[in-house]
């Protein structure tokens, strides 16, 4: 089976759901983190980025140790773990998502994101698009 690039992705991405003309990306925008420790997002697509209110497209650079508060997001988060291992812990579950592995979090499920064991890098999609007044984060 051939491997589709990151790149191909989100060209269809943008074609096929936000139904706009093609668009390039030449650069993400780095956006702030939450977190006791400092976690780059790199936003390639989304509210910043590109104007894009229907889908956000991130990576993600975690350091070991880094946690955030809990959330219930108004959107769907669809995250893909490139390297290193992704806790997400849920009302009911606790998952170790692995280098190659995804998981699925339907909107309006309480979920906390956290990386114990070593640095990790992931892609989160989120629909709609991310945004502060729309992820509700525990106070």
């Amino acid at each position: 089976m051939p491997w589709i690039s990151l790149e191909t992705v989100l060209s269809w991405l943008l074609i096929s759901l936000l139904n706009k003309m093609p668009q390039i990306i030449l650069s993400p925008a780095e956006i702030k983190a939450a977190g006791n420790k400092p976690k780059t997002i790199l936003e390639y697509i989304g509210r910043v980025n590109s104007d894009s209110s229907e889908i956000s497209v991130a990576q993600m650079k975690s350091p070991t140790g880094w946690i955030e508060s809990g959330q219930k997001p108004e959107f769907n988060e669809y995250t893909l773990v490139l390297k290193g291992i992704l806790k997400v812990e849920t009302e009911n579950e606790t998952f170790e998502v692995k280098a190659g592995q995804a998981i699925i979090i339907e909107k309006n499920c309480w979920v906390r994101y956290f990386t114990p064991f070593q640095d990790t890098e992931y892609i989160a999609v989120c629909l709609p698009a991310f945004s502060p007044q729309s992820v509700h984060r525990d106070k």
